[in-house]
């Protein structure tokens, strides 16, 4: 279980040190990598309380770095456009809802 709150921890710095580096430019998307920032703490919060087990973390971990690397790609060509935007905040709402659902629900750590 340690290695999994380390983990948590780790991605949750990783992402927010993203937001540093954005720059005003087309390909910038400061509005998405707050929320990745925010949506990666709600993680480390429910793994560290408990209200999330380690299989529900890993499965929200893993729908996170699939936000990251359609950003990425989104970004790839230097701008990001208002679609793809539209559909980076889209991952980000199901990925919210996913968040409260699993930190909500009658499952918890032992």
């Amino acid at each position: 279980m340690m290695n999994l709150k380390t983990l948590t921890v780790s991605m949750t710095l990783a992402v927010a040190s993203l937001g540093a580096f954005a720059q005003a430019s087309p390909a910038a998307t400061p509005r998405v990598d707050q929320r990745e920032a925010n949506q990666q703490q709600r993680i480390a919060n429910g793994a560290a309380s408990g209200a999330l087990t380690a299989k529900e973390t890993m499965r929200l971990e893993k729908q996170q770095a699939r936000i990251n690397t359609t950003e990425a790609n989104a970004k790839a060509d230097g701008t990001v456009t208002k679609g793809e935007r539209k559909h980076l905040h889209r991952m980000q709402d199901r990925a919210s809802k996913n968040i409260h659902h699993e930190k909500h629900d009658a499952q918890t750590a032992k």
